[in-house]
């Protein structure tokens, strides 16, 4: 897919205002991230290899390249925007504050096609990527991209969430996950303390994610550009006290 068609689409999702106000009143970009040529390349290479194993092997419902473009990079990248809003700079603000770890654990339960860990991985090349993922035949594709696109620093673990032995997250993420309600408490207890979970979800959703998840402070739901009901929202766990 050509890489200038890639940036037009993916430009709402990378305004700099929250909700991208600038793209819907019809302004300029100039507030706007830019993804350089390198990571348009590599999202360009990762549409190739999905629509060629999409062939085979039913990763993901989207097939239509544009529609890839937006509701799965443009989704991810707007995920990212939020939790790295300096891109490349090996730090990372959660809610009202920075994290304080330079080289931050993202975990992505549930990976599926690799959304939105790798293109949060593409957009923040400094961060330790963990994909969690149940189907073997889901992670030897995430395995090949990883391996195709010349990512370090990912892992990709063939398993359920609560089965996970590695070291909690940083952020946790979550998208478009089957058994939501019964893995968002797993999800959560992925994440550490200072750590935050964030999720992408439809509004409805959001009533049973407080509920379920109470621990966590809830930060105000993000609308997604270009969708109707679907939201960001990041809970974030307290620091432990040392008393």
């Amino acid at each position: 897919m050509d890489d200038a068609r890639i940036a037009e689409l993916l430009a709402p999702f990378l305004d700099e205002s929250p909700q991208g106000e600038s793209h819907e009143r019809g302004g300029g970009a100039s507030g706007a991230a830019v993804l350089c040529p390198a990571q348009l390349r590599n999202i360009s290479m990762y549409i190739d290899l999905l629509q060629r194993w999409n062939a085979r092997i039913n990763l993901t419902a989207v097939r239509e390249p544009e529609e890839i473009v937006t509701r799965h990079f443009g989704e991810s990248l707007f995920a990212a925007r939020h939790l790295f809003p300096k891109q490349g700079a090996g730090t990372m603000a959660v809610g009202t504050g920075p994290c304080s770890s330079v080289t931050p654990h993202v975990i992505d339960v549930g990976s599926g096609a690799g959304f939105p860990g790798l293109p949060i991985k593409i957009w923040a090349p400094q961060v330790s990527l963990t994909l969690i993922e149940s189907n073997q035949k889901k992670t030897t594709f995430l395995r090949e991209v990883v391996r195709s696109l010349a990512l370090t620093g990912v892992d990709v673990f063939t398993g359920r969430a609560a089965a996970f032995p590695g070291l909690k997250g940083d952020i946790v993420m979550l998208r478009a996950v089957e058994r939501f309600e019964s893995i968002l408490p797993v999800a959560a207890d992925l994440a550490g303390s200072p750590g935050c979970l964030a999720i992408m979800m439809g509004e409805a959703q959001l009533k049973m994610v407080r509920e379920l998840v109470s621990t966590l402070r809830w930060a105000k739901p993000v609308r997604l550009p270009m969708s109707a009901n679907r939201v960001l929202i990041i809970g974030r766990h307290e620091p432990e006290s040392l008393a």
